[in-house]
């Protein structure tokens, strides 16, 4: 205390935030058919930044402890164009299909994720310098914007707004479950989602593993695939 001043942490902050802002809006809910059954299509607006967001719930969450959780960065190439530059798709639809398994569980897809946060048109542009010999990391800071941009916020509000107080989370990224620790939601386990190696993602899989810190101990043994995710 200086000046009369109270100091508090980014943690303090965060904390009152979450307790005093509704930061994101349930604005539509629906009945989604998919090729991995039936989901229920929450529809959110960011209060912050008018960015929408979706919520897919399958089964009975109502007791929100240890609910299966995807939080999904939006990837417009890899989840909609199936590019095999990223590892994105195929860990959207291993969520879902795990989802239908368990029998219940929520995808949370965050929009404005694109290109860890950059945008889809930075994201373009940082593959034309991979093309040259950047990594997935390098590539980012080469043109000035961050190697990861995103922000999870959203997401936790969404799982709290659901009534998720606690999850299983579908990441070989601790950086997200840290995100949710950070805004109030438990992670009582992080589970791996193993995905195929390709002549066209293996280098931005190591990058991910050895420079980003993602849990990838399985990548060295795994064959690599000529045709990429399978």
């Amino acid at each position: 205390r200086k000046h009369g001043l109270t100091i508090i942490s980014i943690e303090d902050l965060i904390a009152y935030r979450r307790d005093a802002e509704p930061t994101v809006r349930r604005e539509a809910e629906t009945r989604l058919p998919t090729v991995h059954g039936t989901f229920t299509a929450y529809g959110y607006r960011s209060t912050v930044d008018g960015v929408e967001h979706v919520a897919l719930v399958h089964g009975e969450i109502g007791d929100g402890e240890d609910v299966l959780v995807r939080l999904h960065s939006e990837c417009l190439t890899g989840d909609i164009f199936a590019s095999q530059r990223c590892d994105c798709g195929p860990q959207l639809d291993a969520s879902l299909e795990r989802i239908q398994r368990e029998g219940r569980g929520v995808v949370v897809y965050l929009r404005g994720h694109e290109g860890r946060g950059i945008g889809l048109l930075s994201k373009l542009r940082a593959y034309e310098l991979q093309e040259q010999g950047h990594d997935t990391l390098d590539a980012n800071l080469e043109l000035g914007l961050p190697a990861d941009a995103r922000d999870y916020g959203a997401g936790a509000r969404i799982l709290a707004d659901l009534g998720v107080r606690s999850v299983r989370l579908l990441t070989n990224n601790p950086e997200k479950s840290e995100a949710l620790v950070r805004h109030g939601i438990e992670v009582a386990a992080r589970e791996p989602m193993p995905v195929q190696a390709g002549e066209h993602n293996i280098r931005y899989l190591r990058t991910k593993r050895d420079r980003m810190g993602h849990d990838l101990p399985w990548l060295d043994a795994a064959p690599v695939s000529p045709c990429g995710n399978q």
